[in-house]
C-alpha cells in the first residue's frame, strides 16, 4: 500500500497493461462546489456521505529485518540470518533476544494508535495483524517505523497416467533407483505444505507410530516424540521440531513418522466467516481434500494400491516417498467457498514452518487479483528462501490468457501445469462414428444404449439449461433410466453430474466441453467419457435424434502429444513483476493427477484425480526434496536453477516443440538430468532487495536499485529494449569442464562474451555479458530463443530468452507548474515517426469542507469511477498552510463488502496527492483524515479537487495540451519532448496526459 514515490518512473510502450484511470464525482446539494475551469472537460465534484467505517483487518509490516534476515547491528545481539546452506535457528539466545526486541517495536507501534495485536510475526516478517479503522491506518502510515500496511486479503486454492512414470522417477533405471530406492528418495528432508490440511488416516501417510527413543546412527533421520514436540534430525544436520496440534477430530496421535507435524492457522478466516457459513474442522483435518492431495503428491508413501468405485487404479507414490510431511492448514472450507484463506493466516503459517525447520514449502494457492512482490505473503517467502527454504508455488488456473500468472517473485519457483499420457475411452455412435475422450471409468464395453441429452429427460419445471448441466435433482428417473446421458460441462463439478445421472437411473454419461478445454479422468459414479470440441459438438447434435444409440468402449488412442501445457494453466508475462522475469519458471504434471483426498470433501472417496497448477507445484516440491536429500547444503536458488536449466520443451497440439516461455517457462522438469546441471545461476536476499528497489518498490533496507534484468536468474527477460542492451550473468560450476555458448534470436544480433567458459573444479564462477541489438525485429513483438551452454557429454545448460523491442521509453509522470507553461523531458522512441497525443489539461471541480480530529477524525466523500478515463489525480489542500491532512481512497462499504484501500496513501501534508492506476469501475470513498488540528483550533478546513483526464462521451471538449519534440522520432535515439499548456495561473493544480503507441503514457502534473 505504501510505495516509493518517484517522479521519473519509466514505462514500456509494449506493456499495454499500463493504464491510468481516475474517479468522477457527483455534487451534493449542500456541498460548497466550484465548477471546473473550461480548459478541458472533467467530472463533477465529491459528495460528502456518512458510512460505517468499522475496523477492517490489516497486516502491518515494520522496518527492521525479521529474524531470518537479521545480519547484526543491534548492540549485544549477533546476526541471526543463516549462513549459506544452513537454516535459521529461531531458538538461539541471539534469536530469542532479537525476537523480543521486534515484539517491543510492534507493541510501540500498535499502542501509538490504540490498536490491539491479533497476531505477530518475527521470523519471516517483522509485523503484526490488527483490526484498524481508516484513521488508525493513516496514523500508522506516517510513522517512520512502519514499512507497509495492507488489508488482510483472500487467497484461494489454485484448484485442479502416472506423473512419476512420466518424469522418469520409477523403474529400474529411474531416479529413485539411482538414489538407492524409493525409501531413500528424499530421506532426511521435510516438506511443509501450506494448504487446506490433511486427512491423516490416508494410506499415503501410513507409517510407524512415533516413539520416544532418540534414533541411532543407523536410522538417524527417524522422527521421534520428545514431550509434546516431534523431532527429526535432517539431512542438512539441522533439527526439525514440530507439533501435532489437537483439535476437532484430530489428536496428538494423528501424526506418525511420515506426518511429522500438523498445525492450523485460522484466526483471520474465523473472524471473516460467521459460524453459520463455516463448513470445516477447526483443526489440521482437511475438509476440502486439496491439501491432502498436494501433500501426498509431494511425499506420499510408495506403492499405495488404489481401488475406488470398484475399479483398480494400480499403485501410486509421492514424488519424494522417502521425505516426511509437515502440514500447515491455512485454507478453509465455507459453505460458499471450497478452499480460501486470509493473508494473515498464511503469513503466520510461513513463519511457523520456517521456525519449525522445513526444507521445502509447497504453496498451491493464488491470491485474488494477483500478488505483487511486496505483498506480505511474497515477502514472507523471501525471508524463507533467504533462510534456505525452497518454495514451490502454483502459477494459477486462469489460462490460456496472457498476464494471468501469479506467485511471480524471483525467490519462488512458479509452476505451470502439463498434461500426462491420456487415459482414454471410445464413444461409438449408432451410425458407426467413433470419438476418443478422456476416461478412467470405462472398464468394459457398455451398450449399445439409448443416448439422451439431459435437457430432453429433465424433470417437469426444470430449466432446460440447468438440466443440460445435470445439476442435482434436474433429471427425471422415468425418462433417464437405463440410458447413457449427455451432460454439458460447467457450473457444477464434473463428478456431481455423473452422480445425478446415477440418481436418475442412468447407466453411463458422455460429458462434453462447450469450448476448447482439456478433458479429465475423474472417478465418476457411472462409466463416463469426456469429449472435447469439435467431437463434443458432433455428439451433442447426434443426441437430439430420437433413435440415438451409443456404446462406450475401453481404450482407443487419439495420439495426443504430451506433455502439453494445460489450457487452464496461467500464462505470463507477469504484471506483478513488470515483465522483468519469465514466469512461470517450469512445467510439471498437473492434469489428471491421482492422489489421496479427504473423503468428507470427495464423495467418500479416499483417492481421486485432480487437475490444476495446484497439482503441478507439489511435483516440484517433491523434486526439490530429492535434491536436498543428495545435496543438503545447496541453496534453494541453486536447486531452482538446476531444475530450470535441465528442463526440456513441452509439446504443442501438433507435436512440435513448444517455444512460448510465458506458457511453459523453461520447459517440463526432467528429473533424470537435474542432478547434473553443470552450471547454476545463484542469487541471494541482497540481490532480491536490489531487484525490488529497481522495480520502484520499498524495501525498508536502503538497498541500491538494480536494473531488473541484471538479476542473476536462470532465464532472461528484456521487456523493453530500444536499440542495444547489455546484461550480465554469473555462472557457478557444479563440475569441472568446458562450456560453449550459443544464442540465436530472430531479428536481434546476440553476442555472449566470453563465449567459452573453462572451469577446473566445482564452485568456480565466471561472469558473462550478453549484448543484444535490434536489427529487423518488429517493434512491440516478442522475440524468443534460448541461451545454451553446451558442456561435455549430455550436459546442456538451457535458459529461455524473451526480448521485446518497444515503442517508447518515457517517464510515467512529469511535474511542471502553472507559471512555467510547459515542461520538457527525455523520451526514447522505439519506432520511426512515433505518434504522441495530448489530453487535457484539466482543472477539475473541487468541494470545500472541514474535518475535526475529534472522534475518528475522518470525513468521507462518495466517488464513482467513469468509463473512458485515461489518467487523473486527487488533491487535498488545507486552507491553512501550516495544517496537515491525509487523503485515502477505499472501496465503498455500500457495495456490501468491507472497505479496502485502493492505491497508495497521500502524504500527510498541507497538500496530499493521490494518483490511481488501473482503478476498476465501481463506487469508492475518498477519506480525508485529520491526525491533529492546529493549536487553538477544533477543525481543519480543506478543499478536495478531482482532475480526471479521458476520452469519449464522458469527456467532451477540446484538449489544449500541445506536445512537440526537438527532432523527428528515430528508433533508439533519445529526444526531448515538450508539453505546453495555456495560462493556468490561479487555476491549478491541473492534470494532463500524453498518449504514446501501445498503451503507454505520461501523466503531466501541473502544480500551482
Amino acid at each position: 500500500m505504501r510505495s516509493a514515490s518517484r517522479r521519473h518512473t519509466y514505462v514500456s510502450g509494449a506493456a499495454a497493461a499500463v493504464s491510468f484511470t481516475m474517479l468522477c464525482f457527483t455534487v451534493p446539494a449542500h456541498a460548497v462546489g466550484e465548477p471546473s475551469v473550461p480548459v478541458s472537460a472533467s467530472a463533477p465534484a465529491p459528495l460528502p456521505v456518512d458510512r460505517d467505517l468499522s475496523p477492517a483487518r490489516y497486516v502491518v509490516t515494520l522496518a527492521g529485518a525479521p529474524t531470518a534476515l537479521y545480519k547484526g547491528g543491534v548492540d549485544g545481539i549477533a546476526g541471526t540470518a543463516p549462513a549459506p546452506g544452513a537454516k535459521v535457528d529461531t531458538d538461539s539466545p541471539d534469536a530469542l533476544r532479537y525476537r523480543a526486541r521486534l515484539r517491543e517495536g510492534q507493541d510501540r507501534a500498535a499502542r501509538a494508535v490504540g490498536a490491539g495485536i491479533r497476531h505477530r510475526y518475527s521470523v519471516v516478517s517483522n509485523g503484526f495483524t490488527a483490526d484498524l479503522t481508516p484513521s488508525q491506518v493513516a496514523r500508522l502510515s506516517v510513522r517512520p517505523d512502519v514499512l507497509d500496511i495492507r488489508p488482510d486479503t483472500w487467497n484461494k486454492v489454485a484448484d485442479d497416467s502416472r506423473a512419476t512414470d512420466l518424469m522418469g522417477l520409477s523403474g529400474r533405471r529411474g531416479v529413485w533407483s539411482r538414489l538407492g530406492g524409493s525409501a531413500k528418495a528424499g530421506k532426511g528432508v521435510v516438506i511443509g505444505v501450506i494448504d487446506s490440511g490433511v486427512w491423516p488416516e490416508s494410506r499415503s501417510f501410513s507409517a510407524p507410530a512415533l516413539g520416544s527413543a532418540p534414533p541411532s546412527a543407523k536410522d538417524r533421520h527417524r522422527p521421534y516424540r520428545s514431550g509434546g514436540v516431534i523431532r527429526m534430525r535432517k539431512a542438512d544436520g539441522g533439527t526439525f521440531t514440530g507439533i501435532c496440534q489437537t483439535g476437532e477430530q484430530f489428536t496428538a496421535n494423528s501424526c506418525n513418522t511420515k506426518l511429522v507435524g500438523a498445525r492450523y492457522f485460522g484466526d483471520g478466516w474465523l473472524a471473516q466467516t460467521p459460524p453459520e457459513k463455516r463448513n470445516d474442522y477447526v483443526s489440521p483435518r482437511d475438509a476440502v481434500g486439496h491439501g491432502t492431495h498436494t501433500a501426498s503428491t509431494a511425499a506420499g508413501a510408495a506403492n499405495v494400491h488404489v481401488v475406488e468405485e470398484g475399479r483398480d487404479y494400480g499403485y501410486i507414490s509421492g514424488v519424494a516417498p522417502g521425505a516426511v510431511v509437515a502440514v500447515y492448514k491455512a485454507l478453509w472450507k465455507s459453505k460458499d467457498a471450497e478452499g480460501a484463506g486470509m493473508t494473515s493466516d498464511i503469513v503466520e503459517a510461513v513463519e511457523q514452518a520456517v521456525t519449525d525447520g522445513v526444507d521445502v514449502l509447497n504453496y498451491s494457492v493464488s491470491t485474488l487479483g494477483g500478488s505483487p512482490l511486496d505483498h506480505p505473503i511474497q515477502q514472507a517467502f523471501r525471508a524463507a528462501a533467504a533462510a534456505g527454504v525452497f518454495v514451490s508455488a502454483s502459477a494459477g488456473n486462469d489460462g490460456p490468457d496472457p498476464w494471468t500468472v501469479d506467485n511471480t517473485a524471483p525467490w519462488i519457483t512458479t509452476v505451470a501445469a502439463g498434461t500426462t499420457a491420456p487415459m482414454e475411452a471410445t464413444v461409438e455412435l449408432g451410425d458407426g462414428r467413433t470419438f476418443i475422450g478422456g476416461s478412467s471409468t470405462v472398464d468394459a464395453p457398455l451398450g449399445p444404449k439409448r443416448l439422451v441429452r439431459a435437457d430432453d429427460v429433465r424433470n417437469t419445471g426444470t430449466d432446460p439449461a440447468a438440466a443440460l448441466l445435470c445439476v442435482a435433482g434436474s433429471l427425471d428417473p422415468r425418462r433417464a433410466a437405463g440410458a447413457i446421458v449427455l451432460c454439458d460441462r460447467g457450473v457444477t463439478s464434473r463428478v456431481s453430474k455423473s452422480a445425478e445421472v446415477e440418481r436418475a437411473g442412468g447407466v453411463g454419461m458422455v460429458l462434453v466441453n462447450t469450448s476448447d478445454l482439456e478433458t479429465d479422468n475423474d472417478v465418476h459414479t457411472v462409466p463416463t467419457v469426456h469429449l472435447n470440441v469439435p467431437a463434443a459438438t458432433t455428439v451433442r447434435d447426434y443426441a437430439k435424434r430420437p433413435d440415438a444409440l451409443v456404446t462406450l468402449r475401453p481404450g482407443g488412442t487419439s495420439n495426443t502429444p504430451y506433455p502439453q501445457v494445460a489450457a487452464f494453466s496461467s500464462r505470463g508475462p507477469a504484471m506483478t513483476n513488470k515483465n522483468s522475469l519469465i514466469k512461470p519458471d517450469v512445467t510439471a504434471p498437473g492434469v489428471g493427477i491421482l492422489a489421496a483426498v479427504a473423503p468428507s470433501g470427495s464423495s467418500d472417496r479416499r483417492f481421486d484425480f485432480m487437475s490444476g497448477t495446484s497439482m503441478a507445484a507439489p511435483q516440484v516440491s517433491g523434486l526439490a526434496a530429492l535434491y536436498f536429500g543428495v545435496h543438503p547444503k545447496w541453496s534453494a536458488m541453486a536447486v531452482k536453477s538446476a531444475l530450470m536449466t535441465t528442463a526440456r520443451p513441452t509439446r504443442t497440439a501438433t507435436g512440435e516443440a513448444e517455444t512460448d516461455p510465458f506458457a511453459q517457462g523453461s520447459g517440463h522438469v526432467t528429473p533424470s538430468a537435474m542432478f547434473e546441471p553443470g552450471l547454476v545461476y545463484d542469487s541471494s536476499n541482497t540481490d532480491w532487495l536490489a531487484y525490488q528497489a529497481g522495480l520502484g518498490l520499498e524495501t525498508g533496507g536502503g538497498a541500491p536499485p538494480m536494473e531488473p534484468g541484471e538479476l542473476n536468474y536462470p532465464s532472461v527477460a528484456v521487456p523493453a529494449m530500444v536499440g542495444t542492451t547489455t546484461l550480465t550473468r554469473t555462472l557457478t560450476a557444479t563440475r569441472a569442464g568446458v562450456y560453449k555458448a550459443s544464442l540465436t534470436l530472430p531479428g536481434i544480433d546476440a553476442e555472449v562474451k566470453p563465449s567459452t567458459l573453462r572451469f577446473t573444479r566445482a564452485g568456480q564462477s565466471a561472469v558473462v555479458r550478453i549484448r543484444l541489438t535490434q536489427t529487423t525485429a518488429v517493434s512491440g513483438r516478442q522475440v524468443t530463443g534460448s541461451l545454451i551452454w553446451k558442456g561435455q557429454g549430455h550436459i546442456s545448460v538451457r535458459s529461455p530468452v524473451v526480448v521485446t523491442p518497444f515503442s517508447v521509453l518515457a517517464p510515467e509522470r512529469v511535474v511542471g507548474s502553472t507559471a512555467q507553461g510547459g515542461v520538457s523531458f527525455p523520451v526514447t522512441p522505439g519506432t520511426k515517426g512515433m505518434s504522441m497525443r495530448g489530453y487535457g489539461p484539466v482543472v477539475g471541480p473541487q468541494v470545500r469542507d472541514e474535518v475535526s480530529a475529534a472522534g475518528d477524525g475522518v470525513r468521507s466523500f462518495a466517488l464513482t469511477v467513469p468509463e473512458g478515463s485515461m489518467a487523473g489525480e486527487f488533491f487535498l489542500t488545507t486552507d491553512d498552510p501550516d495544517a496537515r491532512l491525509q487523503l485515502m481512497l477505499v472501496t465503498d462499504p455500500a457495495n456490501g463488502s468491507p472497505s479496502k484501500p485502493v492505491g497508495g496513501l497521500g502524504e500527510y501534508a498541507h497538500r496530499s496527492r493521490v494518483g490511481v492506476l488501473g482503478l476498476a469501475p465501481g463506487r469508492y470513498l475518498a477519506l480525508v483524515v485529520d491526525l491533529g488540528d492546529l493549536p487553538g483550533t477544533s477543525s481543519t478546513a480543506f478543499s478536495l479537487r478531482s482532475n480526471v483526464v479521458g476520452a469519449g462521451a464522458n469527456f467532451p471538449g477540446a484538449a489544449t495540451l500541445t506536445v512537440s519534440s526537438e527532432a523527428t522520432p528515430r528508433p533508439g535515439v533519445p529526444m526531448t519532448v515538450t508539453a505546453a499548456w495555456p495560462d493556468l495561473k490561479g487555476r491549478g493544480p491541473a492534470t494532463a496526459y500524453i498518449a504514446y503507441p501501445n498503451g503507454a503514457g505520461t501523466l503531466v502534473s501541473i502544480e500551482d
